[in-house]
């Protein structure tokens, strides 16, 4: 089976944590994230993937040190037209500054309040957002 990797954010305001941005697909919500090109490290892939999706800049967005989450699963991907045995690695990122978010492949965004247990999709977006939470020392 194929091997394949994708890198993203899971992107925050505040300090304390106030809200997280996901991006509107046709039927679901999702982080900004995309597979890695080339030769590209991990955290240059999830940055190249947040500003082409997002218009968030390198500077407007500081990775947290020591936040690196990973999973893996199967999915039947639309790239590569077969089921491929996918890595995710998902960093987290705290805006520097109030920034105007320019979706260009997805139908839309939200800032989602930071009220957890949160409830939106178990097999990543949730997974991810309770790492967070024990992080960032909520639990």
């Amino acid at each position: 089976m194929r091997q394949i990797k994708a890198c993203g954010v899971l992107v925050v305001r505040g300090n304390p944590v106030e809200f997280f941005l996901l991006m509107r697909h046709k039927d679901r919500w999702d982080l900004p994230k995309g597979h890695m090109d080339g030769n590209e490290t991990e955290e240059e892939c999830a940055r190249r993937e947040l500003l082409e999706e997002t218009g968030i800049t390198a500077a407007d967005i500081e990775l947290v040190p020591g936040f690196r989450w990973a999973t893996k699963y199967d999915v039947n991907s639309q790239r590569f037209g077969e089921m491929c045995h996918k890595t995710l690695v998902i960093f987290l990122g705290r805006l520097k500054r109030d920034v105007k978010i320019a979706p260009t492949e997805h139908r839309d965004f939200r800032w989602f309040p930071w009220q957890p247990p949160h409830r939106i999709q178990e097999q990543t977006i949730d997974a991810v957002l309770a790492e967070a939470e024990r992080f960032l020392g909520f639990r």
